[in-house]
């Protein structure tokens, strides 16, 4: 069975280009613009495998998203990738102490090495 991976990303050609990537790369993508969609996906009853989260978003930021998703014990364990364009060390430093397994700035990395982090984590 395919890994499922939720990428919540606002910006919607990017979610589409990482989105394309990942599946031609065999995963099963979940997407989400905003918190509400997060959360709806998280708490029902297909959990992903790893998500792929952009700090920046409308009403409720990605850091946000991110304490709340910690607060759910079945997501305790999944791995999460900040994928931003915030690089400064606060932010950074903010979401490592959530819990996260990667923090990626978007301008400084290809799909090909964001894929390849994902591998990494959880396998293809």
């Amino acid at each position: 069975m395919s890994k499922k991976i939720l990428i919540v990303e606002d910006d919607l050609f990017l979610q589409g280009l990482e989105a394309t990537k990942l599946k031609k790369d065999g995963y099963d993508i979940m997407t989400a613009v905003n918190s509400d969609e997060v959360f709806k996906i998280v708490e029902g009853s297909s959990k992903p495998d790893l998500i792929l989260l952009d700090l920046l978003l409308p009403g409720v930021d990605g850091f946000m998203i991110l304490e709340k998703i910690r607060q759910n014990k079945d997501m305790l364990t999944v791995p999460v990738i900040v994928f931003s364009n915030l690089s400064e060390d606060k932010d950074v430093k903010r979401a490592q102490k959530l819990g996260i397994s990667e923090f990626m700035v978007k301008s400084n990395f290809t799909l090909d090495e964001l894929t390849k982090k994902i591998k990494d984590l959880i396998g293809a």
